[in-house]
């Protein structure tokens, strides 16, 4: 079992930023992928952000050049900075957990290869 603890979210401005961090403090095995999603109200959960085996960073079409992923040395902390936020960002965002990588290899930012998931955290966009 993967213990994953999101914080950071809240509401904003659009045009404003949020952080998102979620960590998996109580990880012991050698490879993990951790990612981002979101999910609107009636809409399916879509892939925003990760970081795949490689270390190579992987964005939604609808947030490049707004949003930046980075992690800690130890791969456990992946931190999702939201620039330029607009009101269809606004979501609950969820953190994954892809065990050994392959689910993002093999699906790339589907929810579909995750295998644990956080809690998730509200993010909320006022026009």
């Amino acid at each position: 079992q993967v213990q994953l603890v999101e914080s950071g979210g809240g509401s904003v401005q659009a045009g404003g930023s949020l952080r998102l961090s979620c960590a998996a403090p109580e990880f012991r095995y050698t490879s993990l992928c951790l990612a981002w999603f979101r999910q609107a109200p009636g809409k399916e959960r879509e892939g925003v952000a990760a970081f795949d085996a490689d270390g190579s960073a992987m964005y939604a079409d609808s947030v490049k050049g707004r949003f930046t992923i980075s992690q800690d040395n130890a791969g456990n902390t992946l931190v999702l900075l939201m620039n330029t936020l607009k009101p269809e960002d606004a979501a609950m965002y969820y953190c994954a957990a892809d065990l050994r990588c392959s689910g993002l290899r093999n699906f790339g930012l589907s929810p579909r290869g995750m295998d644990y998931w956080g809690k998730g955290i509200l993010v909320t966009i006022s026009s």
